[in-house]
């Protein structure tokens, strides 16, 4: 985690030329001319001041500018790290009062967007290797067999770093980026083993450590004495609320007048529920009997089940099945702003663009026919990520319960999805 934090201010100071954060100075510059390397940026002293070549790292003040309106100008998940406009200083081109989890959400994801439009090409791609080195050894799963490759990134990567930056950049915590895919070999995925939510629970012992701690363990040891008594923590109401999800506040009750919308958000819930799945099979089995002609055509059979499964399944004794909730749903239901669930806000674009997070965003990982090219009439069924943003949310009414769905606007995943040479995906 501290390694992660210096390695990314390291970078961050000497790109941006931040006094007292950058490595690149009259010292760096001397010792590359004692080695013999680069003689191009050796710095020239004049009589009242001494002027340094700018270097392939080095960015100009309108760069400068550039990079830091980027990252005051994102929006990021609620939650997902500090408010980079109270961080950026347009005056004086730097950043200022970043936190532990600040750094680690630039290094993860932040720094690669940043600088994307700013540098060359080649210094570039070596910082955002080093990132990407970063996201791979945080991550939750861990590849055991691909350790290896990731450690030979690693160090490919520092050599690209030591071909474009100042030798006084390579400190101790540069060099101990190279042990760390042997300490998850030996330890375990590293969002276990770091300090992050030590520092969370230091903001709630404010003031004396020590007697905050002792007054919270003597409140935890005399509810366990109290019947009908919660002990200190989360309220179990908003552990539920998190799990089964709640509604935000401001919503209202609409009338959905397209009848194609209602049944394609009644057919989604009907082929995302659990104990409905075996009549699905069994659907497509009748319809392959049926139409046994047409049954070797998977998008013609994806297409009718999609047509008559929610008719064919109204026709079944649901009552006898425990289906009987999910005959029809009504046509009113609840227009949301927003949706919590899993400890996860969702909100509708329209909120989104008043405030400061964007949570409205959203991808999944679905099976859909797929085809290698138009001239290919037996499409494949296989998984592929959408992305979209939420217009709307929906409460259905099925009159034993709700069951709140997403409209969204989804991008062409042919056409309007891209991936660059560094690994982006972009519409």
């Amino acid at each position: 985690m501290h390694i992660e934090k210096n390695v990314c201010e390291s970078i961050i100071g000497t790109v941006l030329n931040i006094p007292g954060k950058t490595k690149d100075g009259v010292k760096s510059r001397l010792d590359l001319l004692e080695m013999g390397l680069r003689p191009g940026l050796a710095p020239t002293f004049g009589l009242k001041r001494t002027y340094l070549p700018p270097a392939c790292y080095t960015l100009s003040r309108k760069e400068k500018k550039i990079v830091l309106q980027t990252l005051a100008d994102l929006k990021v998940p609620k939650g997902y790290c500090s408010n980079f406009r109270n961080l950026v200083s347009m005056e004086e081109l730097k950043l200022n009062g970043l936190k532990s989890h600040d750094y680690h959400a630039l290094m993860q994801q932040l720094l690669p967007v940043a600088i994307r439009f700013v540098l060359p090409k080649h210094v570039k791609y070596a910082i955002t290797r080093l990132c990407f080195f970063f996201n791979a050894l945080c991550a939750k799963v861990v590849d055991v067999s691909r350790l290896n490759d990731l450690q030979q990134d690693i160090v490919v990567t520092l050599c690209l770093l030591k071909k474009y930056f100042p030798p006084s950049i390579f400190d101790i915590m540069l060099h101990l980026t190279v042990h760390l895919v042997r300490e998850v070999r030996l330890c375990g995925p590293v969002y276990m083993r770091w300090m992050y939510p030590f520092e969370r629970y230091m903001k709630v012992l404010k003031g004396c450590i020590v007697e905050c701690y002792i007054a919270e363990e003597a409140l935890e040891f005399c509810t366990e004495y109290l019947s009908g008594m919660d002990a200190i923590g989360i309220p179990s109401s908003m552990k539920d609320e998190w799990k089964c999800g709640k509604p935000l506040l401001g919503g209202r009750a609409i009338t959905i007048h397209d009848y194609k919308l209602v049944e394609q958000a009644h057919h989604y819930v009907l082929q995302n529920t659990t104990i409905v799945q075996p009549f699905i099979d069994e659907h497509m089995k009748y319809l392959k009997t049926k139409y046994h002609r047409q049954s070797k055509r998977v998008k013609w059979l994806e297409d009718e089940h999609v047509r008559t499964f929610s008719y064919w399944l109204r026709k079944k004794n649901l009552l006898k099945m425990n289906l009987s909730g999910f005959a029809k749903t009504k046509t009113t239901s609840s227009y949301l702003l927003g949706y919590i669930i899993n400890g996860c806000h969702y909100h509708i674009k329209e909120r989104d663009e008043a405030r400061v997070n964007q949570n409205s965003g959203v991808s999944i990982v679905a099976s859909t026919m797929q085809i290698a090219s138009s001239k290919y009439k037996n499409p494949v069924l296989g998984d592929m990520c959408f992305y979209g943003i939420v217009r709307e949310i929906w409460d259905l009414d099925y009159n034993m319960f709700n069951i709140c769905v997403f409209k969204c606007d989804w991008v062409d995943s042919k056409n309007g999805v891209k991936v660059d040479e560094l690994g982006f995906t972009y519409s």
